[in-house]
């Protein structure tokens, strides 16, 4: 946290999913005169704004968001990419002296815009590879079980579903001879404009009953729709992008494994898993305000702590 009262400053709104993030930076931004950075590593693709959450387009026209429908879902984007771009927006935001929110729920992606992603961490397609080959002989899940074995802490906030993050977890230990999760602690914090870290996040009964509300509406927003047109323009199922909440449970229905009663359970349940994991993540990285409320908040409040927490470190109205 910084007391820097220059013009311009940052703002990063972190918390699980389904806990009001968008809907605040909406608000904060309107209020600072700030644009957004998404640091959201699904809603970077197109065609995947249901599933994805992606603010409407109302929203997307009232205030300028970066890394928002910018890539085609078959196209790799890292969280060192991410922060590489994010970096330069920031850069010359700051030099400009506008205001930006970051604002997501991917752990990785808001480490990289800190500088806590460091040239140690870079990938080594050798010993991917060599993760890649032990996987087709072993199975994903022993990989996962030697991951819970080498790094617990870091197993604990990866999802046992996702090879990606397994292999590239399990790439940093080999690489680094310790925990991975011990290198992320030692690196230091490099951020060099003035911020503030404002975490949502709601008591257990209000999240699972917005996880719940999101699901529906998502299903009735189209996303069985959204997902069989993906599969249509000729993205695989297999498709990183893809192996996510929400589109791959739906892929397993269009494929047959379960009816759509079934997938929408699976993507609750999946959902609930994803967003306690956020929560271990987050609460590594402390933020500076943590806004933990429940039923008997509403909105206005939530904003309200916020808007007072951002006034005692920065010049605004």
């Amino acid at each position: 946290m910084s007391d820097d009262t220059r013009t311009s400053f940052c703002i990063f709104i972190s918390g699980p999913t389904a806990s009001g993030k968008t809907a605040l930076s909406l608000e904060l931004a309107g209020w600072l005169n700030a644009d957004i950075i998404s640091a959201d590593s699904r809603q970077v693709y197109r065609y995947m704004n249901i599933g994805t959450a992606t603010p409407s387009t109302e929203a997307l026209q009232r205030v300028r968001h970066y890394f928002i429908n910018e890539r085609n879902p078959d196209e790799a984007f890292s969280a060192g990419e991410f922060g590489q771009l994010a970096r330069e927006i920031i850069d010359r935001s700051m030099r400009a002296g506008k205001n930006l929110i970051i604002c997501g729920g991917s752990g990785l992606y808001l480490q990289a815009v800190f500088g806590m992603i460091a040239e140690g961490l870079r990938s080594d397609e050798k010993l991917r590879n060599k993760i890649r080959e032990k996987a087709e002989r072993e199975g994903w899940d022993a990989l996962y079980a030697e991951l819970q074995q080498l790094d617990p802490e870091l197993a604990a906030s990866i999802d046992a579903q996702n090879p990606k993050r397994i292999s590239r977890a399990l790439e940093i230990c080999y690489a680094g001879g310790k925990k991975a999760s011990e290198i992320y602690a030692e690196q230091e914090r490099r951020f060099p404009y003035p911020y503030l870290h404002i975490g949502l996040e709601p008591q257990r009964p209000l999240l699972y009953a917005n996880i719940n509300a999101r699901v529906r509406h998502m299903i009735e927003a189209g996303l069985v729709e959204e997902v069989r047109a993906l599969l249509e323009r000729g993205y695989p199922p297999d498709l990183n992008a893809l192996n996510s909440v929400g589109y791959k449970e739906i892929i397993a229905y269009l494929q047959g494994k379960y009816d759509l009663e079934k997938a929408v359970d699976e993507i609750r349940k999946n959902t609930r898993r994803f967003a306690k994991r956020q929560i271990t993540w987050f609460r590594k990285y402390a933020p500076d305000l943590l806004i933990s409320y429940g039923e008997n908040e509403g909105f206005e409040d939530i904003l309200q702590r916020a808007k007072d927490m951002i006034r005692m470190n920065f010049s605004v109205c």
